[in-house]
């Protein structure tokens, strides 16, 4: 697991007063993983991608927000690997059918995970809100830097991880960044 991140996630629910989803992903920035936990068990790790920014929760920083959220609306399902979305609508291209200049942006593809904040004032809420600042897990045009910060704020996994991922949790299931 992740170093001790269970441990904050649970003094945060509790602090909160939330009841632990059954499962949840905890996001470590310092490591660049996410762990897909179920119950008190790690079911699987994935390397990710968080924002070349330092990490933030204010709107406009580009940073990659920390507290704990929850997926909100799960996006994509079926849609063929390295699908293109733009706002949240697949385009009806792979990324490699796009022009060179349009493919060095940071593209989101193949599913999305879309995040809301459920810490008031933190990640939720005027001048902070991850929802409003379209905070997802989701795959990427840019697979050679995962493992290392490169996104615009977003959790990017590989296309075939991030598939993986989106079977594996329900909307409602807790996101905690670290």
């Amino acid at each position: 697991m992740s170093p001790n991140l269970n441990q904050p996630y649970t003094h945060k629910i509790e602090a909160l007063n939330i009841k632990p989803s059954a499962r949840r992903l905890l996001v470590s920035i310092d490591q660049q993983t996410t762990d897909l936990i179920e119950g008190d068990e790690r079911i699987r790790t994935f390397r990710v991608s968080t924002s070349s920014k330092p990490p933030s929760n204010i709107e406009n920083s580009f940073g990659t927000p920390k507290g704990l959220h929850r997926i909100a609306q799960k996006i994509g399902d079926g849609a063929p690997i390295g699908a293109v979305f733009k706002g949240r609508v697949p385009i009806g291209k792979h990324y490699s059918e796009l022009s060179e200049s349009e493919q060095a942006a940071n593209l989101i593809t193949t599913r999305i995970l879309w995040l809301d904040g459920l810490e008031s004032g933190v990640n939720q809420g005027e001048g902070c809100d991850s929802h409003s600042r379209y905070i997802y897990l989701h795959g990427t045009n840019h697979e050679d830097r995962i493992g290392r910060p490169a996104s615009g704020g977003c959790i990017q996994l590989g296309n075939q991880d991030i598939v993986a991922l989106f079977d594996a949790v329900q909307e409602g299931d807790h996101v905690y960044i670290a």
